[in-house]
């Protein structure tokens, strides 16, 4: 944009749109109606801390401030009305910052209304819009949300120790688990995953304190996921893995999705890009599952949610239904 034309939308007020997750933060400035793609971006690749307060408000600001003003700089944004953050954990660890983020964006932005919002319902915004129907959100985690426009319903995202059935970090664990089979001589070994996972991290004794110390072991264990998809096609162990992972997707996604009408179902996340190995079950099991629903492209990822929301709040048209823990809309 011409230093005229920043000048010209200096007294225009603005959105931020953000996305927190596990790999970092990204954030978009902007103006309903102007040009998506002009629309200036920027993240950090530090993910925002968790303690024993939940999501750290604080460390969020630290990175958030100078990056919101920067991008304001840059599309000639003198105001910001409204921003929207889409954080990760936001459900079940977001206290803190339902309690003390909205004040902290007024003092320091001079935001006058704030969404906080469930990284799985950015998500499903990005992907399906203000559509009834369902989204699986499939990373190192695994969420399914899913609304019929009056109430969001979640499945999984309880985390890698407790939930998360099918995402990458299950099917990393369940393909090193079989690794370990093959090096003990148990049944239900797999040779081909006992090579990848020799050559990911050397001698499989060795494998326990490679990745129980680690604060990241969620994301070590997931970094095997695509392994299992190489070897699939020729393996029946991790193609049964594989298949299984297909299983606890298509649970988690019939017990969101809108049981009458004619909803659509998306698929968002990296764990996708692994392609056909998991893919093809999955098509199997959503069509046995939820007959009535139409699996459907995903529109976009959640920043893209996120600026969805964040463009409907300052239009003042914003249809999709709120919750305390799922969307929360503030005016501090």
């Amino acid at each position: 944009m011409s230093a005229g034309g920043a000048a010209r939308r200096s007294d225009v007020c603005g959105f931020l749109a953000v996305d927190s997750g596990g790999s970092g933060l990204r954030a978009v400035v902007g103006v309903p109606g102007d040009d998506p793609s002009a629309r200036p971006q920027r993240g950090s690749g530090e993910p925002v801390r968790t303690g024993a307060r939940g999501i750290d408000p604080a460390h969020l600001m630290d990175q958030l401030a100078p990056m919101a003003w920067a991008l304001a700089a840059e599309a000639g944004v003198g105001r910001l009305g409204t921003a929207v953050v889409g954080a990760a954990g936001l459900a079940s660890l977001g206290d803190a910052l339902r309690a003390e983020l909205p004040g902290a964006l007024a003092r320091e932005l001079g935001v006058r209304t704030v969404a906080l919002v469930a990284d799985g319902v950015t998500a499903y915004t990005g992907a399906l819009g203000a559509r009834p129907g369902a989204v699986i959100a499939a990373g190192t985690g695994l969420i399914a949300v899913g609304t019929d426009l009056t109430r969001w319903r979640r499945a999984d995202g309880w985390g890698h120790l407790l939930g998360d059935c099918g995402g990458g970090a299950w099917i990393g664990r369940a393909g090193l688990e079989a690794a370990l089979r093959a090096h003990d001589g148990r049944d239900g070994g797999s040779a081909p995953l006992l090579a990848c996972a020799e050559e990911v991290f050397g001698p499989m004794p060795e494998l326990p304190g490679t990745i129980y110390p680690r604060a990241d072991r969620a994301a070590v264990l997931a970094s095997f996921a695509p392994r299992v998809a190489s070897c699939a096609p020729a393996d029946p162990v991790a193609a049964g893995i594989l298949r299984a992972a297909a299983r606890h997707m298509a649970e988690s996604a019939a017990a969101v999705c809108p049981p009458t009408g004619e909803p659509r179902i998306a698929l968002t996340g990296g764990l996708f890009k692994m392609g056909d190995p998991l893919l093809a079950p999955l098509d199997r099991e959503l069509a046995r599952r939820l007959p009535h629903a139409r699996r459907v492209p995903a529109e976009g990822d959640p920043l893209h949610g996120s600026v969805r929301i964040a463009t409907a709040l300052a239009e003042g048209v914003l249809t999709l239904p709120g919750d305390e823990r799922m969307l929360h809309v503030a005016h501090p």
